[in-house]
């Protein structure tokens, strides 16, 4: 009956799940597939504490009200330009999550061994009918943990699969923790955002990754849980190397690219544990991760390999020299060509979030439009530094969703396009991914906005974006800079929109 009831609510819980991310790809759709997210780990966790071989209930309901806590403070006070750290340092603990299951099923199949030479019997036995011989005293298995009594079942082959995949977990997890340590770090600039590597490089990564799959052997074969050790300082080095040799211009994959990692290391740990929501749920993630990756390579032109290797290979050479001035305007000057434009593209990117300028976007594009102009937003797929970054931000600011384009939608209206406004954005506005080709940005699909007839910057100063690229943009004849931040930048323009 327990059994059935747990299946039963962890089959609801993946219907909801699945619901759920179906719904996180449309704006219309998001807020309720948020509530679809919560009810079905609302679920899956009550299932999991009142289904069979639950225990240390009391412990369990206290640390999920600390984590409901942690989790409240966290939600009330980050702000939305701190939501890439945010994940990235979540999917950290998702890493750690599965390094410390590993461990302990490691910890669980050398007890179990123990307490079978202890009776004279053999573990993973298996009795002529085909069935696991368990063979332990009926007390001695009734006081195991319901961990235990799932190890004490399996068979040799079992156990091994279970090595296997305890292995994985660990290995995937101590990659994902460090890797999200690090990614947390630059999005925060704690770290250096540019491409940083030990001495030896990529030969340091490869060497680390034949030596984890040495040990993994070893452990296998039954050299002792020392090999665990290792393999698991091992990974927790390669997460930090291959993280540390990626720079700010490819961050927003990165917090894509370890959400896939933290899904496949909770998968792992639902193989481990032998739960089915854990394994659906993480392979949900693992692959949705992976494919929002490979999706943002493609917007990027990165290779997807070169990318999760670290930054291998990429353009080299001597970068083109950018001529010219930045020519600086302002409100009035930027007010005027607005008065006088009848069709207006603005492209947000991170500078707006960071200056929470958004409801001033949105009450600029409402008097525009009231005087009848056709006014719509660029989103580049890695605006910002997490996926939909701008997109979540227009929607708090109540921007229409018809006038919010994607990229491959608007990119061939720029030459007939009267005013752009730039607000906060560098690399995918940067000509220099189609003219440089030694450019660390080459190849990457941008927004043509140089192309439109008169093109407005909003920008705090002179200074290259987060990636430390410097963008000719600026320095064209029909750009102009409209410095300063950009919340008050548009205080002192919204009033003159007439």
């Amino acid at each position: 009956m327990e059994f059935g009831f747990t299946i039963a609510a962890y089959a609801v819980a993946a219907v909801l799940f699945i619901l759920s991310l179906g719904g996180l790809s449309g704006q219309e759709s998001a807020k309720r597939a948020v509530w679809y997210g919560i009810a079905g780990m609302a679920i899956a966790v009550l299932a999991t504490l009142i289904g069979p071989g639950q225990g240390l209930g009391i412990v369990s309901v206290i640390l999920i009200a600390l984590g409901a806590a942690v989790g409240y403070q966290l939600a009330t006070k980050v702000q939305m330009t701190q939501m890439p750290e945010l994940v990235a340092i979540m999917h950290s603990l998702v890493g750690l999550a599965a390094v410390f299951v590993g461990f302990n099923a490691d910890i669980m199949i050398n007890n179990m061994s123990d307490l079978f030479e202890q009776n004279l019997l053999e573990l993973g036995a298996v009795a002529a009918d085909g069935y696991t011989a368990i063979g332990l005293p009926r007390e001695v298995y009734d006081g195991l943990s319901s961990f235990g009594q799932l190890i004490a079942k399996k068979t040799t082959v079992e156990i091994n699969i279970l090595k296997v995949e305890l292995v994985l977990g660990i290995w995937i997890g101590a990659v994902t923790f460090t890797g999200s340590v690090i990614a947390y770090g630059k999005l925060a600039g704690r770290v250096d955002s540019s491409a940083t590597k030990l001495p030896g490089g990529h030969l340091l990564n490869i060497a680390a990754a034949g030596f984890s799959l040495l040990f993994a052997a070893m452990y296998l074969g039954g050299s002792g849980s020392w090999t665990l050790v290792l393999l698991t300082l091992l990974a927790l080095f390669i997460g930090y190397h291959l993280i540390m040799g990626i720079g700010g211009a490819d961050m927003p994959v990165v917090v894509s690219m370890l959400n896939s990692y933290s899904g496949w290391a909770a998968a792992a740990i639902g193989f481990s544990l032998g739960n089915d929501l854990l394994i659906v749920v993480g392979a949900l993630v693992g692959s949705s991760g992976a494919i929002l990756s490979y999706i943002m390579c493609k917007a990027m032109n990165r290779s997807f390999v070169s990318v999760i290797l670290g930054g291998f290979g990429g353009p080299a050479g001597e970068q083109m020299a950018v001529e010219g001035e930045q020519i600086a305007i302002e409100a009035d000057g930027v007010a005027a060509a607005l008065n006088e434009a009848d069709s207006v593209i603005i492209i947000p990117g991170y500078g707006m979030a960071v200056a929470q300028a958004q409801q001033g976007v949105a009450e600029l594009v409402r008097k525009l439009r009231a005087k009848g102009k056709n006014v719509r937003f660029a989103i580049h797929p890695v605006a910002g530094r997490l996926p939909g970054h701008m997109n979540v931000l227009l929607a708090e600011a109540k921007v229409p969703y018809d006038i919010v384009m994607e990229m491959d939608e608007i990119n061939d209206d720029f030459p007939e396009t009267d005013v752009a406004i730039v607000i906060g954005s560098n690399d995918i506005v940067n000509p220099a991914a189609q003219d440089d080709p030694n450019s660390p940005i080459a190849g990457m699909p941008v927004l043509e906005c140089w192309k439109a007839k008169q093109v407005f910057v909003s920008k705090r100063g002179q200074g290259t974006g987060y990636s430390g690229i410097e963008n000719p943009l600026f320095f064209k004849d029909n750009t102009r800079m409209f410095y300063g931040d950009a919340k008050a930048s548009l205080d002192k323009l919204l009033p003159m929109i007439d």
